[in-house]
């Protein structure tokens, strides 16, 4: 036992090593997400202004034109700076706030999950059911409801159209536009606040080791 305990701190002492691989991963997975959406809010400024002050079919937001401007620049600078690993924890504010934002105004009213599940055995909102929680079994209903209309989209598509062909690229879905990706990206960008960029592939373990360096000559 003793043999095996030894062999353990010697396994999470040889990752230390290499623990500047996770802070990297994160910063490789949501930098691209965050300098695309914010190079979109860019390339469609006029529309997005019109999405985000429309009270009737957008989000209804005061100072629309301030709010997109706001957004996008904090996507497409935060996304740069993740990938270079530069300011990296300053950097992950402004767009756990936009998380927040987005998820509070756009997508909170359709529930938790981006694409509706269709069968609530396979859903995740059963292990919270189990548990009595209302909305998980509110959620679990809806699954029916979901599978209930995509079958039948299935039906219609198979009788009427070229089934295989439409379903070339993928399966049809029910997107529900829920929080689910808005509060992941929220988790991912909280863990590098408090990580930073890791060592060795970001410009802040470089910047801090030559501030270390010019301070003691």
């Amino acid at each position: 036992m003793q043999a095996l305990v030894g062999l353990f701190y010697l396994f999470v002492e040889k990752l230390k090593s290499i623990e500047w691989l996770g802070p990297l991963a994160l910063r490789l997975y949501l930098a691209p997400i965050f300098i695309g959406v914010g190079a979109h809010k860019f390339a469609h400024f006029e529309d997005m202004v019109a999405w985000f002050g429309n009270p009737d079919w957008g989000l209804g937001l005061p100072a629309p034109t301030l709010m997109v401007f706001l957004a996008a620049s904090t996507e497409l600078l935060g996304g740069f700076a993740l990938l270079l690993g530069l300011a990296t924890r300053l950097a992950v504010i402004p767009l756990i706030m936009t998380m927040v934002v987005a998820a509070g105004t756009a997508h909170w009213d359709n529930g938790w999950f981006a694409i509706a599940p269709g069968d609530p055995e396979t859903s995740t909102a059963s292990v919270l059911a189990a548990v009595g929680i209302p909305a998980a079994e509110s959620s679990l209903q809806n699954s029916l409801e979901v599978g209930r209309r995509v079958s039948a989209a299935k039906s219609i598509l198979r009788e009427h159209g070229n089934y295989s062909w439409l379903t070339e690229k993928g399966s049809f879905v029910v997107l529900n536009n829920g929080i689910e990706f808005a509060a992941t990206y929220l988790i991912m960008l909280l863990s590098l606040l408090f990580t930073g960029g890791g060592r060795w592939v970001s410009l802040d373990y470089w910047f801090a080791r030559y501030l270390r360096r010019s301070s003691a000559s």
